[in-house]
This record gives structure tokens, sequence and C-alpha cells, in this order.
């Protein structure tokens, strides 16, 4: 029995081989679920009014820096230009220098006004050159500083001093010339020194005397 059973189930399989295979029968495609839509947002939504904002004060401006002024210019005079001229003059150990300008006739000697020098030898000593120019005289102011030496010396010193600042100011006088006609010591510094003291007198040559001889 079980051989029979075997055979026709052997039967059956070689049946099963020969008989043509049935074509699937094709799947059912699903539907797919439709998709949902955004909802748009409602137009009552939208026209909802907004809650009113508080007015907030307006801020304070801060004040406007007003620009710089700029600083006036002073009007610049028109400045006259002056000639002035320094001249030097020499007598032993005094040396003066002499500045010459334009102006009123005045002449000082040591920022000092030469009217007030109470020896009139001396005096005319400083002023002799300016006798000699005539009116012109006038038009000049005269300051003159002397340095070393004693009285007569700074004299001598600023009457040369005076001389030479004439001759570069009044440069169209030939005052030079003159002055060497009329003196040369007025416009040539006086070149002789004083001798030293020797140690057996009291000056230079002289000796001490002795009473017995």
């Amino acid at each position: 029995m079980a051989h029979e059973k075997k055979v026709e189930e052997k039967k059956a399989e070689e049946k099963a081989k020969k008989a043509p295979a049935r074509p699937k029968a094709p799947k059912k495609a699903e539907p797919k679920a439709a998709a949902v839509p955004a909802k748009a947002p409602s137009a009552k939504a939208e026209e909802k009014p907004e809650a009113p904002k508080e007015a907030k004060p307006p801020e304070p401006k801060p004040p406007e820096e007003k620009p710089a002024a700029a600083p006036k210019q002073k009007k610049k005079k028109a400045e006259k230009k002056t000639r002035a001229f320094v001249a030097r003059g020499k007598r032993k150990k005094s040396v003066a220098r002499a500045t010459i300008k334009a102006g009123k006739g005045l002449v000082r000697f040591n920022k000092m006004n030469v009217s007030s020098i109470p020896n009139s030898y001396i005096r005319d000593i400083i002023t002799e050159p300016l006798r000699y120019i005539g009116p012109e005289a006038n038009n000049v102011d005269l300051s003159v500083n002397v340095n070393g030496g004693g009285m007569m010396g700074q004299a001598q010193a600023a009457r040369t001093a005076i001389a030479n600042a004439l001759v570069l100011y009044f440069d169209q006088m030939n005052l030079r010339e003159k002055f060497i006609s009329i003196d040369r010591s007025l416009v040539i510094e006086d070149t002789r020194r004083v001798e030293s003291k020797k140690f057996r007198g009291p000056k230079a040559r002289a000796r001490f005397q002795k009473s017995y001889r």
C-alpha cells in the first residue's frame, strides 16, 4: 500500500510539471490616501485689529553743537619798512656800537639822552658828527652803547661810531670824504693803545725817585 501511494504521488508531480503555469493575477494597486490640503489662514484671523500700542513720549533731541566760529583775524596794518644800520667805533679800551634809523633827532648814550650829560665838553665830542650834516640830523634817531674804558675814551669811541653810522645811512651824500677832510679820526679808528705799566715805576716809563741823589 505504501508503494502504491508513492507511485501515485510521483505521477501527480509529473502532471503538475507538464501542465502550463497559470499566470499570477496582478496585485491590485492600493488607492493612495489623498493629500490633505493645508488649511489657509482664515481671513477673519487676518482682519483682527491689533491692540493699540501705548504712545511713547518723544525722546528729547540732543542740543545741536554749533560750529566753532573762526577766530577773527585782525587786519594787519601796513608795516612801513624802516632802514636801520649798526656801526662800530673804538678808542683805547672802549668799544661803541651806534644804531641809526629814521626818527626825530634823538641821540641816546647808554640809554640816556645826550642832553642829560653834565659835562658839556664830552657832550660836544659825542655830537660832533651831527653838526656837519645840517638839518637832516633832525630826521634820524641814534642809540649808542659803549663798553669799557674811561669817560673820554667812551666819548671818542661813540663819536667814531656815530660818524660811521651817518656814512651808511646817508650813502648819497659822500660823507666819508667830507669827514676825512675835516678830521680823519671821525671815521677811522685810532689804533693806538696805552703802554702797560712796569714794575719799577708808577707808570709805563716813569721811575720811582730817590731823595738822596
